[in-house]
């Protein structure tokens, strides 16, 4: 372990003080609480209004329903990008994705046609950042990472950048050949064949809970990243039977997708399983739960709706951007059950060391803010800004873009036309009313703010190809 200095040791003391404030359960105040285990559940693609209690009518998510009945879910969660990569690599250092080069998924598209001037994204998440994994590991805890990685070849796999163990993370974005066994997944063994890949990861996960509750007195943090929702949209048939069944009957028009549906219950039905591990091992009582989406789901391709808000899945709009987020502190003395404070993927890291009782690491996860009060019902002081950059093309149709959001306005802007278009995110959560015409003020200090911005985290502006003149004459 590395040495502690004075500083850092009285900022862990503090640390560990707080922690002990979240216990419900805490005896004698000169006994401090054991340290939190972690269980962190990242889905992919899973839409903002793809779970009952956001309010689905067709999908059935009674297990993170009462995930979130038992805990607080947030309103007004952010994705730091409305793709996969730069998202996940946010959450694991607590930066803004520009800030890495991880601007797109990995390892992108070219667009040889398109009118921009365009930077290829970088294609792994830097060895040289101090992931949370580290910083948790560092601090004693066993960490392990199961499911998808999608940052980086083998070099960049998760055993390098802190975690213990590694089951089914690699470089690929999807399942290679789809969600029945035989998958084809580094560092996963094939199963029976059929065996269905969002259950059998969910089955390793709990063999390691197993194996963690054998040495209750060392903490984890395990790291659950499901490879569902995500394409090819593919269901286990009694599942997509039941949503077939279901579908005639529903009177709700906007879900329709039986297989996404029966996906959707997979994962609920799994999320079941990992909660009920927990209480069968008597791990519930202090492990913290995080259930979340790396971007908003795929409303092309008929997909899913995330209904009431605007697009999806590679949009700046806040059906690409805003997600899922159910957190349970079994410390919380109180808890609100709803927040609707703004919070983003940058924020994980100093939350979860703060519920842990560990020093922060602000020179790390310098764009990211602790919102552990919250989870106790106390309030956080208004942040400045939010900020996204995606200078890239994407399937669903988007153009490079950036976004700011302060306060309740939101700014969106388009290179390729130059549109700005500014939003009042809560009078107007579809984002149907440009007010850039009305507002130009406005527009103009958002646009200022997020050019500066940009200039402080080296974000590349994408900029006109140079037109060539006709050869001859």
């Amino acid at each position: 372990m590395a040495t502690i200095g004075r500083r850092e040791f009285m900022r862990g003391v503090a640390g560990s003080a707080m922690a002990a404030t979240w216990s419900a359960r805490a005896g004698a105040a000169s006994a401090p609480a054991p340290r939190p285990n972690i269980l962190f559940l990242l889905v992919d693609d899973l839409g903002w209004s793809d779970l009952a209690c956001y309010g689905n009518t067709f999908h059935e998510t009674p297990h993170i329903d009462a995930l979130a009945a038992s805990g607080v879910r947030f309103t007004q969660a952010y994705a730091a990008c409305a793709v996969c990569s730069p998202t996940r690599a946010s959450i694991l250092t607590g930066k803004y994705p520009v800030r890495l080069g991880i601007t797109d998924w990995i390892p992108g598209e070219q667009h040889p046609d398109k009118p921009l001037v365009l930077r290829d994204t970088r294609c792994e998440l830097p060895l040289g950042e101090t992931t949370l994994a580290e910083a948790f590991r560092q601090r004693g805890y066993r960490t392990a990472y199961v499911g998808k990685w999608h940052l980086g070849g083998r070099d960049y796999y998760p055993e390098a950048q802190g975690f213990d163990v590694n089951i089914a993370g690699h470089e690929a974005g999807q399942p290679p050949r789809g969600y029945f066994s035989p998958y084809n997944i580094p560092n996963l063994a094939d199963g029976p064949d059929g065996e269905y890949l969002t259950d059998r990861l969910t089955s390793e996960s709990i063999r390691l809970l197993e194996g963690y509750a054998r040495e209750p007195e060392r903490p984890f943090l395990l790291y659950h990243a499901f490879y569902t929702v995500h394409t090819p949209l593919q269901a286990r048939a009694d599942l997509k039977k039941r949503y077939e069944d279901k579908a005639g009957r529903s009177p709700d028009p906007r879900w329709k997708n039986t297989t996404y549906a029966a996906m959707v219950h997979g994962l609920d039905e799994n999320a079941g399983r990992l909660l009920a591990a927990l209480e069968r091992l008597t791990l519930a009582s202090n492990t913290v739960v995080v259930l979340t989406s790396d971007n908003g789901g795929v409303d092309y391709s008929n997909v899913t709706t995330n209904y009431p808000l605007r697009a999806g899945k590679g949009r700046y709009y806040e059906g690409g951007i805003r997600v899922p987020l159910v957190v349970r502190s079994p410390r919380a003395t109180t808890t609100p059950g709803r927040s609707d404070e703004p919070v983003i993927s940058n924020d994980f890291y100093p939350t979860l060391l703060e519920m842990a009782g560990l020093p922060l690491r602000p020179a790390q996860h310098v764009d990211g803010r602790s919102f552990a009060p919250l989870l106790a019902g106390r309030r956080v002081p208004p942040r400045d800004a939010l900020y996204w950059h995606y200078p890239h093309y994407h399937g669903s149709g988007e153009t490079p873009s950036s976004a700011i959001r302060v306060g309740d306005l939101k700014l969106v802007r388009h290179y390729e036309s130059g549109l700005r278009e500014l939003f009042d995110v809560r009078l107007d959560v579809g984002e149907a009313t440009n007010l850039a015409a009305s507002q130009p003020a406005r527009v103009r200090e958002l646009d200022a703010r997020l050019d500066a911005w940009l200039a402080s985290v080296g974000g590349h502006v994408p900029t006109r190809k140079l037109s060539r003149a006709p050869a001859g004459g």
